[in-house]
């Protein structure tokens, strides 16, 4: 009797399942196109999930169809479980690939399995770049989602991890800051063994591929462009992120991060800058 007391209420739960699917809203073949080994689905909550896919033959990403100047964009993810050395994922604006390109990161740089995983932060404008700050993130980010924010305006940009603003990059005049071409999201997942982990002396291990990175809840609450010398068109309300600077308690986040859990600064890179630290570098 107990058992076909709870048939009901099995199915009820399937059936509610199923319809949270079938009303969450899509936001992958709506709003990107997709590279290489792209997976989607949709979770328990019935929110849809995009997956990359990482082997030996392909990486994955994918890419708005829309490009946006200024705005706030966010996602979450949860990243590779175990040994994930010599991988990186990715979510990023981008004006494109040319050298007087724009663009500003979130790269997940892979590790052995118990080490920390690398946030590196980056900004570039107008193709000058080499602005990193990079933290050991303070929670395993593969054993659930976390959220990943980007908040860009005309005065800062903003770095976000869940609820803790870990970076903001300020704008001087005199200085480059993207702030004229407008940028695409895109998230990616690729091989940079020459590159990500212990600056490329741990490759990937193959065998333990395929790997995969999933995201869902993306949004961008955003302004595009109308044309050259048109208005830009934008959402209800973006004062919330257009006029958005820290205040002293999320500045005292930065700090705690950077205290914390900085893994490299730009600004402290000698060897890197043998002629001298970049100007913003004595101005924050």
């Amino acid at each position: 009797m107990a058992r076909r007391a709870l048939l009901p209420l099995v199915v009820a739960v399937a059936l509610a399942l199923l319809a949270a699917a079938a009303s969450a809203e899509p936001w992958l073949y709506e709003k990107f196109t997709t590279d290489g080994g792209v997976r989607v689905d949709y979770d328990v909550t019935g929110q849809q999930v995009a997956s990359l896919v990482l082997d030996q033959n392909s990486g994955a990403g994918f890419n708005s169809k829309q490009k946006y100047m200024y705005g706030e964009f966010s996602i979450q993810m949860k990243l590779i479980p175990g040994n994930s050395a010599g991988t990186v994922t990715s979510f990023y604006l981008s004006s494109g690939d040319g050298p007087g390109h724009d663009e500003i990161d979130m790269e997940f740089m892979g590790n052995s399995s118990g080490a920390p995983v690398v946030l590196n932060t980056n900004v570039w404008a107008n193709g000058d770049g080499k602005k990193e700050h990079q933290f050991h993130l303070w929670f395993d980010p593969a054993a659930d989602y976390h959220t990943y924010t980007i908040i860009w305006n005309d005065k800062n940009i903003i770095f976000k991890v869940d609820d803790l603003f870990v970076r903001s990059f300020k704008r001087y005049p005199d200085l480059p800051y993207p702030g004229s071409q407008p940028m695409s999201v895109h998230a990616t997942l690729w091989d940079g063994s020459y590159w990500a982990t212990e600056q490329g002396k741990v490759p990937i291990d193959w065998s333990n591929a395929p790997f995969v990175v999933s995201y869902r809840g993306y949004t961008a609450d955003a302004c595009t462009p109308n044309g050259e010398g048109r208005p830009l068109s934008c959402p209800a309300g973006t004062d919330r992120w257009m006029k958005r600077q820290l205040d002293d308690a999320e500045s005292g986040t930065v700090s705690w991060a950077k205290q914390n859990f900085m893994h490299y600064n730009y600004c402290e890179d000698g060897w890197r800058f043998p002629q001298g630290f970049p100007a913003e570098c004595s101005r924050n």
